[in-house]
């Protein structure tokens, strides 16, 4: 399969912008015109509901595209840069060309997002493609596999549809790029493979992204804020706040706002609602329900193992020797903890690595940039959450743990194409200098003129 595609990808069409185009438009049709299809593959998942997953998947992925379709001339011409005049008579210039033959491997959250955004920005770009998706959305990756190639170049993008082993099966195979969205542990499997042929890739990985807030905010509107980004897709989002540090002075006021918002946006039966997600599998029920061990329950926390369900939790009594401080939750648990100064609050959420994001509410713009220089994360979201990501765009990726590299917008389109360097002399003047041997009287003088004229 993959000697395949690099077989078409040396015909060399998929280099032309009216093949690029073309790719774009069909997959914006498959968004369009199959809507009630994903949406439905994506409920029959992790019963997700319609609305989100319109909001979050399919809108988005069509913004993205709209982007690229529009941006596409512009990102595939040559960028001219300046040549120094001891280097003239020429012209420099640099032109992104695409990779090859690449590998996206997906997560299962977001999983029509997760494969397609990254898919799109290849096919921008000029690539031949394998999509994994993930297995953990039987459902949708079927729909994939299913439909994908009617609306796409079926020689150029393949669908591979499977588990480990046929994940395991394609990264013992040569690609030009690898991108992979999940977690750190299957990242660094992955990036092992990668290494082996030397083969760049992009990780999207996650951690544990904090969200500060200040005493100096609107706590009822932070409030709202963090219980619609935290619980959205109940939790299963890799820029969703992991936890929230409060600033003791009003900590008690957060969580009485906090359980307020979540009432009015789930209820008291959030786990019977349809406006509120499951979680994936039993598997990481039982994981989310053992973290709740060792703290204090401030509102929901009901679990139904059997239905993957769990309530909108709000958590408090947590230090960060507490269970569900040790590990990414990945789901609708939310830890709330104090801190008296700013500086503690920077210390704590350092201990936490190095996180996808880090969210911050205050009006003090002095204490915002106190905590986004001594925070390290992939980006930033101030006085909101979630925002970031959504830009078409701003870059988006990790750091360290949570991953390496970027994508949304041009980045995604940079991320899959080389920038070939171009440099063009003419055959006349022919300047003799340049040429040994050298005495010492010229080699001063070239000094000089390379001094000068910069």
């Amino acid at each position: 399969m993959v000697q395949g595609l690099r077989q078409v990808f040396s015909e060399g069409r998929t280099r032309e912008y009216s093949w690029r185009a073309g790719q774009l438009e069909g997959l914006k049709r498959f968004l369009v015109e199959r809507e009630a299809e994903i949406l439905e593959a994506v409920a029959g998942d992790f019963s997700k509901p319609s609305e989100e997953t319109w909001f979050t998947e399919v809108h988005y992925l069509l913004s993205e595209i709209d982007l690229q379709r529009r941006m596409l001339k512009s990102w595939m011409k040559p960028h001219r840069v300046h040549t120094p005049l001891r280097y003239q008579p020429g012209r420099s210039y640099y032109v992104c060309e695409p990779k090859g033959v690449v590998l996206v491997i997906s997560a299962w959250n977001y999983p029509l997002q997760l494969a397609l955004a990254p898919v799109a920005a290849a096919l921008a770009a000029g690539n031949c493609i394998v999509l994994k998706p993930s297995e953990l959305a039987p459902v949708t990756a079927a729909l994939l596999s299913r439909r994908l190639p009617h609306y796409l170049d079926a020689d150029a993008f393949k669908v591979v549809q499977g588990g480990p082993e046929e994940t395991g099966a394609l990264l013992a195979e040569r690609f030009d790029h690898i991108f992979f969205t999940g977690s750190a542990r299957v990242g660094r499997i992955v990036a092992t493979a990668a290494a082996g042929f030397l083969t760049p890739c992009t990780l999207e990985l996650g951690g544990k992204s904090p969200c500060i807030v200040d005493r100096d905010t609107t706590i009822d509107v932070a409030a709202r804020r963090i219980v619609w980004a935290k619980f959205l897709n109940a939790g299963q989002t890799c820029i969703s706040p992991d936890y929230v540090l409060v600033d003791r002075r009003v900590e008690r006021q957060l969580l009485e706002a906090l359980c307020r918002a979540r009432e009015n946006m789930y209820g008291h039966c959030s786990g019977q609602r349809p406006s509120y997600a499951k979680v994936i599998n039993e598997h990481h029920t039982r994981r989310l329900h053992s973290l709740m061990n060792g703290v204090r329950v401030v509102c929901g926390g009901r679990v139904d193992i059997s239905r993957c369900m769990i309530e909108p939790t709000i958590l408090a009594g947590v230090d960060f020797s507490s269970p569900v401080m040790q590990e990414e939750i990945f789901g609708p648990l939310l830890p709330v903890i104090a801190y008296d100064t700013a500086d503690e609050a920077a210390e704590l959420a350092a201990r936490t690595g190095t996180p996808l994001a880090l969210y911050i509410f205050s009006r003090n713009r002095k204490l915002q940039r106190f905590f986004t220089g001594r925070i390290r994360s992939g980006s930033v979201c101030i006085n909101d959450l979630l925002f970031q990501a959504a830009v078409e765009e701003l870059p988006f990726g990790g750091l360290g743990e949570s991953g390496s590299g970027r994508y949304h917008g041009k980045a995604g389109f940079e991320t899959f194409s080389i920038q070939r360097s171009v440099h063009v002399k003419r055959m006349f003047p022919e300047n003799s200098l340049r040429y040994p041997p050298f005495s010492t009287r010229r080699f001063i003088f070239l000094k000089w003129l390379f001094k000068r004229f910069v």
